[in-house]
């Protein structure tokens, strides 16, 4: 998860004030993706989830 600016690669998506890029090739190959702000007693911050199947990751942007 990065900040950009969009370029004609990138699906755009507006939800609750917030703009999301998502490049194209990458959408189509991981959709759905669902993004969900998670508040805990100790820690808060983007949980991102898709279908997209990286076996060298842990499956978890907090890594």
């Amino acid at each position: 998860m990065a900040l950009d600016e969009p370029n004609e690669q990138d699906q755009v998506f507006e939800f609750d004030g917030l703009t999301y890029l998502v490049e194209s090739n990458l959408f189509n190959q991981a959709r759905p993706i669902k993004v969900d702000f998670v508040e805990e007693a100790h820690c808060s911050g983007f949980s991102i989830t898709s279908m997209l199947a990286r076996p060298d990751s842990c499956g978890s942007c907090s890594c």
